[in-house]
């Protein structure tokens, strides 16, 4: 028996309808299909059993792995074996406010949410129909493509802060929206459940071409046809990541399963048989040779969970841990060490 028995136990007695998973493994949920198991995974519907999960695991002093659809992190191959992993792929609601403005929750997928705009004559969203993650993981890292951004359409946010078990809503201005960030990132114990965006109202026709577009644009230039993580790389300022990567002879290059896009160097994509340690040494081996040809530091996008990565309650003797995203990305020693 270990500390996870009696949680799990406890919760299912109080939700006995719950999807909850043991020794689960992650690469059923990864865009990615990489990773071993994780200890628990719970998929719950709606805020209420949202709150009674986590509520206890506090008791238990556990804090859960908060995650969407999972389309940007690499999980390891070893699995998870201390870590509660809570999906809100489930808490999908979404629905018309009176004033005009769109509510959705954290699980909605973003291309679900710019139909629905379309559909409502709603303008703004354009930009998120073809990036394949969800309302809450487009929010926490400000995702955005074709000069669009979460940032521009968002207008409030709701998230559980998971130490206090209460709901907060943040306006626009305080969620520190930058280029693939938030503020969100930096607090601990912060779950980001649901949002309200404010659009123009526009031409259903106009919006569903302009969509169409951008769709097509994706489909001609990026790898849909392999499993990935999107993005590999955040743009460093001034240039491009795919850019860089390609002038340095690193198009198609590959270690073990995993390859560097040769129909676009900013993805990393599995060829079907690649485990986390072979993208986590690519992902090295491209940023090393980035920093030595160009002196461009490239910070990963993806959220790379090492084989030990676990969380616990934010008590005195053992503080929150936070992942705000990718491998080694605050590296302050990588240019001396390269």
């Amino acid at each position: 028996m270990d500390i996870f028995d009696p949680v799990i136990k406890e919760i299912r007695e109080i939700l006995p309808s719950l999807p909850l998973f043991e020794n689960e493994p992650m690469a059923k949920h990864s865009s990615f299909k990489i990773g071993g198991p994780a200890r628990a995974f719970a998929v719950p519907e709606d805020i209420t059993a949202f709150s009674r999960i986590t509520h206890i695991l506090k008791k238990h002093k556990l804090m859960p792995f908060i995650t969407g659809n999972c389309t940007n992190i690499l999980f390891p191959d070893e699995g998870l074996k201390e870590l509660f992993i809570i999906s809100t792929e489930r808490m999908n609601r979404m629905f018309l406010l009176p004033d005009g403005s769109i509510y959705a929750e954290a699980g909605v997928s973003l291309s679900k949410l710019s139909s629905f705009a379309c559909q409502n004559s709603l303008t703004g969203l354009e930009f998120a129909s073809g990036i394949p993650g969800t309302v809450g993981g487009g929010i926490l890292m400000n995702a955005g493509a074709y000069g669009g951004e979460m940032k521009d359409v968002v207008e409030s946010v709701v998230i559980y802060y998971l130490p206090e078990q209460k709901l907060y809503e943040t306006l626009k201005e305080n969620c520190g929206f930058g280029y693939r960030k938030s503020a969100f990132q930096n607090i601990a114990g912060c779950a980001i459940v649901s949002a309200v965006f404010r659009l123009e109202r526009g031409y259903k026709e106009a919006i569903a071409a302009k969509m169409k577009e951008l769709n097509e644009k994706r489909r001609d230039k990026q790898p849909l046809d392999l499993p990935s993580a999107g993005s590999a790389f955040k743009r460093p300022e001034g240039n491009f990541a795919a850019k860089l990567i390609e002038e340095c002879g690193l198009k198609g290059y590959a270690v073990g399963g995993a390859m560097v896009s040769d129909k676009h160097a900013g993805f990393v994509v599995n060829t079907g048989n690649a485990c986390s340690h072979d993208v986590y040494d690519l992902m090295m081996h491209v940023r090393n040779t980035v920093w030595l040809q160009k002196g461009v530091e490239l910070v990963p996008e993806i959220i790379i969970l090492p084989p030990d990565y676990k969380l616990s309650d934010n008590t005195p003797d053992a503080p929150l841990h936070v992942i705000s995203g990718g491998a080694a990305s605050d590296d302050t020693d990588f240019k001396e060490q390269n």
